[in-house]
């Protein structure tokens, strides 16, 4: 067992009325089962250098309401060093803003989702590949997660194996190599966490067709979602 603590990449904030329940990590880490002592986390959005890979068990990259189409210098900055610990084998596990800025670094294709906004609680429906996945092997072909992202991976890394899709998005997982995974949907969120953003995102859910309010009503919690971070620390540690 790897007993080095977990890098968390922070790449952005919660929406303001949020915030009162932490900052990204912190949901992160509740759900993944860490201690705060387990844990260092990297501000890269306002400028603070990452440290080498190779002290960490894992990597875990937060989301954000950045665009990684905007090439920020933070953001590239941040896909060069992910590049470079995927590479080496670290492991790493990217959420949303994070699944995008991985698929973006192994040279993947992201851009806004022709299909629009998609936000609530959704169902994730599993490709025959998650099967052997040795993060998704043994759950459901169907269930749901919480997700809400305008950008999307367009086309997975080469070589890539796609792990899950919805309705809207046919890149919602995805796994390169061995060791690193990138899922669109947020395993951190609980429920208030979902509802709070689609009363945050209301206007632009109802820009893109939706309604908000029967959104929030179909918010349901997502236990099979929030538990691939556990699967990922078991799995990190072992490495």
């Amino acid at each position: 067992m790897n007993p080095a603590p977990f890098l968390i990449i922070e790449t952005g904030q919660p929406v303001a009325s949020l915030r009162r329940y932490g900052r990204f990590p912190h949901w992160i880490r509740v759900a993944a089962g860490l201690d705060a002592d387990e844990t260092v986390v990297v501000d890269v959005e306002h400028g603070q250098a990452l440290p080498a890979h190779q002290q960490f068990a894992g990597v875990i990259v937060t989301g954000s309401a950045a665009y990684v189409t905007d090439r920020a210098d933070w953001s590239e900055r941040s896909a060069d060093w992910l590049r470079t610990a995927v590479h080496a084998g670290r492991p790493v596990f990217g959420i949303c803003y994070g699944h995008q800025l991985l698929a973006h670094a192994l040279g993947g294709e992201v851009a806004y989702n022709p299909a629009g906004r998609e936000s609530g609680t959704i169902e994730l429906a599993l490709d025959p590949t998650a099967d052997s996945d040795p993060l998704f092997a043994g759950l459901p072909a169907r269930f749901p997660a919480h997700a809400t992202h305008l950008q999307t991976v367009l086309r997975a890394p080469d070589g890539a194996a796609v792990l899950a899709r919805s309705a809207q998005d046919n890149c919602h997982a995805f796994r390169w190599g061995g060791q690193a995974w990138g899922v669109q949907f947020h395993p951190e969120f609980a429920t208030h966490h979902m509802r709070g953003y689609v009363r945050a995102r209301a206007d632009c859910i109802r820009q893109h067709g939706g309604c908000a309010r029967s959104v929030a009503r179909a918010v349901s919690a997502a236990p099979l979602a929030r538990q691939l971070l556990r699967r990922f620390v078991r799995q990190a540690r072992l490495a």
